[in-house]
């Protein structure tokens, strides 16, 4: 994995709802080289690419199944058995507080007749297009809430890593990263569960970034918040942090979240966040909402 890598970040999720199909669909025309999904458990045992362990910010689960909410008021995926949590209707986010979406001059809300799908099918969608596409775009899975589940009796890396054997991913060459925020839980998938896959340890607080020589002994990467990585602006260039260069002194590849062109706080443009991190700041790779313009400017640069 030489060259910078695009990972569509929930799929093409600028412009279709989030890990649906559809933008998987559209990750892929676009030419992503890996594409994201976010993994939570069905009440029985099945992986399902989904954000978080709720329901209500993406799904009409409120209408449909009102009174299957905890006492927090929120709806969780693990409540709901497979088929039923086939038969809900996906949107694109919405701030449960407000019912507003999140993004918005997104796909509208509560539009198109979207889906929940699990791992299994969107790895045989995935494959299936490659087969007869001949790309070779890969998966990044991201094991969700791995205590949560532990709490509820569940081992989610396990069921996780048994499905990506049975397709076929078991190794660093079987174009599969595996990512996890729970650092106990990735450290657990290398060392416990023997996993041989590229590893991706994401990295949310900021003590984490301390923290890269133990994350060697066990992972391949790290997933930083890309603000990480920017230190000042001076004269109207971007200076950086030492993550970068510390992690690939350690041989730890970058993939920064998230690159999304219609919030940018310290950018003036979307080129400017591309050219400062993707080539000034010499990340390994992005996940982005927007595949297709991250694929298109670095196209552009390896040709200037």
């Amino acid at each position: 994995m030489n060259q910078k890598i695009v990972i569509a970040h929930r799929g093409a999720c600028g412009y279709l709802p989030e890990h649906t199909l559809e933008a998987k669909v559209m990750a892929h025309a676009m030419n992503a080289d890996f594409i994201e999904q976010d993994l939570v458990l069905s009440k029985d045992d099945i992986p399902m690419v989904i954000h978080d362990i709720y329901l209500d910010d993406i799904s009409d689960v409120v209408t449909k199944f009102p009174t299957r909410k905890r006492k927090d008021n929120r709806f969780y995926v693990i409540d709901f058995n497979f088929d039923e949590l086939k038969t809900l209707c996906v949107t694109e986010r919405i701030d449960t507080k407000t019912g507003e979406q999140v993004y918005k001059n997104r796909f509208p809300k509560g539009k198109g007749n979207f889906k929940l799908n699990s791992l299994q099918e969107e790895i045989e969608l995935i494959q299936g297009l490659n087969k007869s596409t001949g790309k070779n775009i890969g998966i990044y899975p991201e094991i969700k809430k791995s205590s949560f589940h532990q709490k509820e009796g569940k081992d989610l890396p396990k069921i996780v890593l048994k499905v990506l054997s049975h397709y076929g991913y078991n190794s660093k060459l079987d174009h599969c990263i595996l990512q996890c925020f729970d650092a106990n839980a990735l450290e657990k998938i290398r060392k416990e569960l023997k996993s041989e896959l590229f590893l991706v340890q994401l990295i949310e607080l900021p003590e984490q970034t301390k923290q890269l020589k133990h994350f060697a002994t066990y992972a391949d990467g790290i997933g930083p918040w890309y603000k990480q990585i920017l230190s000042e602006k001076i004269n109207g260039k971007f200076t950086f942090t030492s993550l970068v260069s510390d992690a690939h002194k350690l041989g730890l590849k970058v993939h920064p979240y998230t690159f999304r062109a219609d919030t940018l706080s310290e950018f003036s443009n979307f080129e400017e966040m591309m050219q400062t991190l993707l080539i000034d700041a010499n990340i390994d790779g992005a996940f982005t909402d927007f595949p297709d313009l991250v694929v298109a400017f670095l196209k552009k640069n390896k040709h200037e």
